[in-house]
């Protein structure tokens, strides 16, 4: 099935690292492989930015780089040149509980950037600093909204949501994120 609204995801350079090729039959590498694939063949873009273009050259596997190959020829690749949200950069310092958390969210920050000018999605594995996102989130309306998932957590349904047009649901959202769920 095609998606008549096709979005534009932020794709983190963790799910490029840990995707498999098509034998692979381990949970994530299986899972990061079959959601690339779900989002080639559901119509959905990718974005990019200068930042995450060196996360992904530097941490692609070969599935992944073949993949980011047909979504390029398939015009469903989005650039976008210097993404920094300044005010963003210092709300989280000011909103970060500890120099570990702040750095881990300093680290991942363009992913949030990315989504926000975009539409407000993230996929990655990274649950650490999803859940220091979401703490912060209270404080940062911005962040609050954003909607990040992780195809390797069953919980997520990655793919289902992206069949059923990757609709913005309000439980998906960083501000509603619990990790005991």
């Amino acid at each position: 099935m095609k998606n008549k609204t096709s979005k534009l995801l932020v794709i983190d350079a963790s799910i490029a690292r840990s995707c498999g090729g098509e034998n692979a039959r381990h949970p994530t590498p299986k899972n990061c492989r079959d959601f690339l694939k779900a989002v080639l063949e559901l119509d959905y873009s990718m974005v990019m930015t200068s930042e995450l273009k060196q996360e992904w050259d530097k941490h692609q596997s070969t599935f992944a780089r073949k993949w980011r190959v047909s979504m390029i020829a398939k015009k469903k690749f989005k650039y976008y040149e210097n993404v920094t949200l300044d005010e963003l950069r210092k709300q989280i310092e000011e909103c970060a509980e500890n120099y570990k958390k702040r750095e881990a969210m300093w680290k991942d920050i363009c992913l949030l950037e990315a989504a926000i000018i975009t539409d407000k999605i993230v996929i990655s594995l990274d649950e650490k600093v999803r859940q220091y996102f979401s703490e912060v989130s209270k404080d940062i309306p911005e962040i609050g909204i954003i909607i990040w998932l992780n195809p390797a957590k069953n919980k997520d349904q990655v793919i289902i949501w992206l069949e059923d047009g990757a609709v913005l649901e309000q439980e998906r959202q960083m501000r509603y994120y619990n990790k005991s769920v």
